[in-house]
């Protein structure tokens, strides 16, 4: 080879080497950070951006979606480690202050360290489901990133997605309205017993029994027409408007979650496009009718039920209405006589049908005695007054409880599959009128 190539070839296998020698060093320089270093860099990057929002953040936390709803949490970090905090999860709406860190572990997380609104999703006296659980909530958000303007977190023991979005001033001034639409759709001793899910495609309309447990935030609907396997469950987070639940409803080729309050008719309704829509209403109706009430009816055989508040007075099928009716009727009453007994007889073949009202504390029995017909249409019974064993004066005190039993739409009345204390099979009645509901032994 002639020197002038060897020469040539020299020069380009060195800066080849110069070429390689300079990547190598830009990589290194990439890599030189320890993993402190690193953690240190986000740690610093986290604080920034907790700070960066004028109006703070807010997020939706479900803690676990299969069985508890969401609950909206605002925060507004401030410097030195201090943090303004208001939450949905109860009536109090206020601001609270307290203190927060941001720790390093294996990763950068931030820290509630002193107790706000947020650690009562973490309370273990507080445990809607399983003892010493509280609501599955953390106080500990891992920092995975940025996504979209979001600070995205996981929970610490759970590993749940939590994300933070910025809030706005309207954030913080609606909040309140959330507990509102709580209220809503808790309803009070006044709001009828029962609810439904209705479901409409634009073209047919699908309905569901729907169940909502007001504490976990969480529902579940089955369906009512032969044919439909579908139950629905839904974790609710309350917004100023009314509702959304997650997962989204599917109606045909959309996806509804948020629901708005309709207070002509107290319902929440998602609308679609097309004619697509889901309601959630209340109603008096129970959502499945039974024949129960036609064992009672006139010619049938000798049945009593009755109530008898020993025993009863705590049933979970009592409705909070009746038993505010029951203490309005006791609150009349001398301090040592209260209601020992509604009892309720159909076809004694010596009174005929009647109901006893019966005391403690040696007051005397007093009798309304009534006839049957049935709403065979909205399957109820239907006691109509047919006279008493007291005058109207002596009486008047029952009016506001007997009203509600002998009421001219009628009584639903329903085997139960439960029994409380003895053997006795459970019957309850409820009001096709009001939200009076009241449980019974069979005798």
């Amino acid at each position: 080879m002639k020197t002038k190539n060897i020469f040539k070839y020299l020069m380009l296998l060195f800066l080849a080497l110069q070429l390689n020698s300079c990547v190598s060093t830009e990589a290194e320089q990439k890599f030189d950070e320890t993993p402190t270093e690193r953690l240190n860099g986000q740690k610093k990057e986290l604080n920034d951006l907790l700070l960066s929002s004028a109006e703070g953040w807010k997020a939706v936390y479900y803690t676990d979606d299969t069985q508890l709803g969401g609950f909206t949490h605002l925060f507004k970090f401030l410097p030195n480690g201090k943090v303004d905090m208001a939450s949905d999860f109860d009536a109090d709406t206020d601001i609270h202050n307290s203190q927060y860190e941001i720790q390093l572990g294996s990763t950068v997380s931030v820290v509630f360290t002193t107790k706000n609104k947020i650690h009562l999703l973490s309370d273990s006296n507080n445990s809607p489901i399983a003892a010493g659980k509280g609501f599955l909530g953390d106080f500990q958000f891992l920092y995975y990133g940025q996504e979209n303007g979001d600070i995205v977190f996981r929970t610490n023991r759970t590993v749940k997605e939590v994300r933070f979005v910025k809030a706005t001033a309207q954030d913080w001034t609606d909040l309140k309205k959330n507990t509102v639409s709580n209220a809503n759709m808790t309803g009070d001793i006044n709001s009828p017993l029962f609810r439904i899910m209705e479901i409409n495609d634009g073209s047919a309309v699908k309905k569901y029994d729907f169940n909502y447990n007001a504490v976990t935030r969480f529902g579940s609907a089955a369906p009512l027409e032969t044919g439909n396997l579908e139950t629905l469950k839904v974790a609710v987070a309350y917004t100023p408007a009314g509702l959304t639940v997650k997962p989204a409803i599917v109606v045909g080729t959309q996806s509804l979650k948020d629901f708005i309050y309709e207070p002509t008719d107290k319902s929440f309704v998602a609308t679609g496009t097309g004619g697509a829509k889901v309601a959630i209403k209340f109603t008096n109706a129970p959502p499945i009718l039974t024949d129960d009430y036609k064992l009672f009816l006139e010619g049938g055989p000798q049945i009593t039920i009755g109530y008898i508040a020993a025993n009863l007075a705590t049933a979970a099928t009592n409705s909070a209405y009746a038993k505010s009716i029951l203490d309005k009727v006791n609150a009349t009453l001398a301090a040592n006589q209260k209601i020992a007994r509604v009892q309720i007889a159909f076809n004694d073949p010596l009174n005929g049908n009647y109901i006893a009202y019966t005391f403690n504390g040696g007051k005397a029995a007093i009798y309304h005695f009534f006839t049957t017909s049935e709403d065979a249409v909205n399957k109820t019974i239907i006691l109509t007054d047919d006279g008493w064993s007291a005058n109207a004066a002596t009486r008047a005190f029952l009016k506001i409880l007997d009203d509600e039993i002998v009421n001219p739409k009628g009584l639903y009345l329903k085997k139960e599959s439960f029994t409380i204390f003895y053997s006795n099979v459970i019957y309850t009645y409820a009001s096709a009128a009001t939200p009076f509901r009241l449980t019974n032994y069979r005798f």
